[in-house]
């Protein structure tokens, strides 16, 4: 997939994600904001330059976001991202009111539209996860120059091909048939099975 690929389910598919910054304490805040266009360039939204988290995007110029679609937790994909962002003002704006157009509802005329300004995730990494597969997929994707580090459980090369990981794994997701065998990253859950019963230690989760 592209990167406007994923950026066009967060934005068209999910549209609605949740978002996370974190306030003077250091603390979290979460708050729920449409995504409301994407292009190559990175995925852009809009808030009140009166609200407090117009405060903290300025302060910390970085977020995180998930956001996820489904009828049910097993027929959903989820989408998160964590990257930088920055205030692009609002030459932008009255594009982002002509594709959500229910905006109109929300701030009806000018006089109302002029507390508005608009942001861009313009750097960052994110994941997708499509739990309505068999066995599970998810796919990691960067863009704006992030770094792509690798997340997940690896197998070194001292593992002696004993198969024990493959017995705990939930998506048997671990290549056997080779030494040291491979753990499939695109169907991989993360959830460290592997490492724990490993008796050689020839499992490291890296990120």
């Amino acid at each position: 997939m592209q990167i406007t690929d994923f950026f066009r389910i967060i934005q068209e598919d999910i549209h609605s994600t949740v978002i996370a910054t974190v306030d003077n304490n250091n603390l979290p805040v979460t708050c729920v904001i449409d995504i409301m266009d994407y292009d190559s360039d990175g995925l852009y939204f809009l808030t009140a330059r009166g609200k407090n988290f117009y405060e903290r995007l300025k302060r910390q110029e970085y977020l995180a976001l998930t956001g996820m679609k489904g009828d049910d937790t097993m027929h959903s994909i989820s989408v998160s991202v964590r990257g930088s962002v920055r205030e692009i003002g609002t030459h932008r704006l009255g594009m982002l009111f002509q594709k959500n157009p229910y905006m109109n509802e929300i701030y009806p005329d000018e006089k109302s539209q002029s507390a508005l300004t608009v942001f861009q995730i313009f750097k960052g990494t994110g994941e997708l996860f499509d739990l309505s597969k068999k066995p599970i997929e998810r796919q990691s994707f960067v863009f704006g120059g992030a770094i792509n580090e690798k997340n997940g459980y690896y197998v070194m090369d001292k593992c002696t091909g004993c198969g024990k990981c493959l017995t705990v794994c939930p998506q048997k997701c671990i290549d056997i048939t080779i030494q040291p065998v491979r753990i499939n990253q695109t169907n991989c859950l993360h959830c460290g099975n592997c490492a724990t019963i490993c008796s050689f230690n020839a499992i490291e989760k890296r990120g």
